[in-house]
């Protein structure tokens, strides 16, 4: 940590009366950058190396190497856990659908699997992870289709969602159970979300929260949309935390690649963007667990080269060298007026 970020508040600390701030980490980031998070969050998420495929790559064959390493630095540290992610219809092993002979496995066998999956990966961290991403972003985005078709529906029926969740619970009854997806603000795409939140609770699931991604921009989506999307998910009575927050410098659409550092314009835009949204999550503090940040700094981002190859991004509190942009101070102004 260098000494100018050293002096520095600590950013969970500005909201400590609100809630939990947290980033995105993987074994490379906590190793070049273990006091800089270990300072400015009290929450951490693995960005990759909790996902199914990741920790079975093949049936009965774990690596728990890289979780086992994040969860002894946060522990070290006072840091809480989410666990991220159970089921998703990317980075899972085409093993989990087929059989020895290679054909669609049945529903039972399927069933079978990701009992066993979920059970070992939850049963490990039981007690440990205070949070877990169980199903992540199973809702189409389109407007005419309300699940995704995925392998999961296919092979077990919208009932797999309940199953997911009862198998979570089962493993470790006091972890916090979240349903997880993007564009989630999005009029369409909130409805469906509220639609099956609705139901899995309808039906006595073990669900208590809605993970809003927050993969947002410095352009929108506009904070009344948030604003709506917050009131209909909380009005189900769940938990709200915001999963993987990042603000992108450029729109989805944009494909401009010309620039090597963001203009003032788009700083200034982002600082009035991160006030704006932090002083809505503010008023719903009250259903608001956490804050989690899709990264630390600006130096990684998974946004470089998405959507567009070879470009970078600047889409967090910090830049390049770990130093606060402005975005920082006006969340630090804004804590000290609020809470």
């Amino acid at each position: 940590m260098t000494q100018a970020s050293s002096g520095l508040p600590a950013l969970h600390e500005l909201f400590r009366d609100a809630f939990k701030i947290g980033a995105a980490v993987s074994t490379d980031i906590l190793s070049a950058q273990a006091p800089f998070i270990a300072k400015h969050f009290n929450s951490i998420t693995a960005e990759n190396v909790m996902k199914p495929e990741e920790v079975q790559p093949q049936e009965g064959v774990y690596t728990f190497d890289a979780a086992d390493r994040i969860f002894e630095f946060a522990e070290a540290n006072q840091i809480g856990v989410r666990g991220h992610t159970l089921l998703w219809h990317n980075q899972t092993g085409d093993w989990m659908f087929r059989n020895p002979a290679g054909e669609p496995c049945t529903r039972e066998e399927l069933l079978s699997r990701l009992q066993t999956h979920i059970h070992t990966v939850v049963g490990r961290y039981r007690g440990r992870a205070y949070a877990w991403d169980v199903v992540n972003e199973a809702i189409e985005d389109k407007s005419g289709q309300y699940l995704r078709d995925t392998k999961w529906l296919a092979m077990l029926g919208e009932d797999y969602l309940r199953e997911a969740f009862e198998m979570a619970h089962q493993a470790d009854p006091d972890a916090l159970l979240f349903y997880n997806d993007y564009n989630e603000t999005d009029p369409v795409k909130r409805d469906k979300i509220y639609k099956l939140v609705r139901s899995l609770l309808d039906q006595n699931t073990p669900i208590h929260g809605i993970g809003m991604q927050g993969h947002w921009n410095i352009y929108g989506p506009p904070v009344g949309e948030i604003r709506g999307a917050l009131e209909l998910y909380a009005s189900l009575g769940v938990r709200i935390h915001i999963t993987e927050l990042d603000l992108s410098m450029f729109r989805f659409e944009d494909k401009r690649t010309d620039l090597k550092a963001p203009t003032e314009e788009m700083l200034k835009l982002q600082e009035e963007r991160y006030a704006e949204i932090f002083a809505l999550l503010l008023e719903y503090r009250k259903a608001i667990d956490s804050v989690t940040f899709w990264g630390v700094a600006d130096d990684y981002t998974w946004l470089d080269g998405f959507p567009v190859r070879g470009r970078k991004n600047w889409p967090f509190l910090f830049d390049e060298h770990q130093q606060p942009k402005a975005s920082f101070g006006r969340l630090a102004e804004l804590a000290a007026s609020k809470l």
